[in-house]
C-alpha cells in the first residue's frame, strides 16, 4: 500500500511517517517506480509508534521499544524498566504542574481584577 493508505491504516500524518522512515524507524520496499510500498508488518511498526508515542516515550526510547518488540527472544524486564523509567519521569512532570498549578492559581484568586493597578500575579513575576 502506498503512504497515504498507511497514513490512514495507522492513524499517523504521511509527514511523520516519512520521518519515522528517515530515521531508520520503518523501512518499507519500492515498487519498480521507487513509491514506497507498505506491508502488513510496516502497518503493524506504525501503529506500535503511534502507540508508544501516544504514550509519551521518546522517539529513542520507541527506537529501543521497537527492537524489543521484533526480538522474539527479549527479557519483559527490558521492556518494564524503560516504562518505569518512563512512569518516574511523567510522574516527575505532574508534580511540578501541580506546584505551578497551585501557585498560579494562588495568584490569581489574590489579584482583584478591578481596575486598581496593583496585582499580585505582576509582583510575583516581577520578583
Amino acid at each position: 500500500m502506498n503512504i497515504s493508505d498507511a497514513a490512514v491504516e495507522s492513524g499517523l500524518p504521511a509527514k511523520t511517517i516519512r520521518y519515522y522512515e528517515d530515521i531508520g524507524l520503518v523501512s518499507p520496499g519500492r515498487l519498480a517506480n521507487g513509491y514506497r510500498d507498505y506491508g502488513e508488518n510496516d502497518l503493524h511498526k506504525l501503529r506500535f509508534l503511534q502507540r508508544a508515542r501516544g504514550l509519551g516515550f521518546s522517539v529513542e526510547e520507541c527506537r529501543v521499544l521497537l527492537s524489543l518488540y521484533e526480538d522474539r527472544n527479549r527479557a519483559s524486564a527490558d521492556v518494564k524498566q524503560i516504562a518505569q523509567t518512563h512512569l518516574v519521569e511523567i510522574e516527575r512532570k505532574i508534580a511540578e504542574l501541580q506546584s505551578l498549578q497551585k501557585t498560579l492559581s494562588e495568584l490569581v484568586h489574590a489579584c482583584h481584577g478591578d481596575d486598581r493597578p496593583h496585582c499580585p500575579i505582576i509582583n510575583d513575576l516581577a520578583r
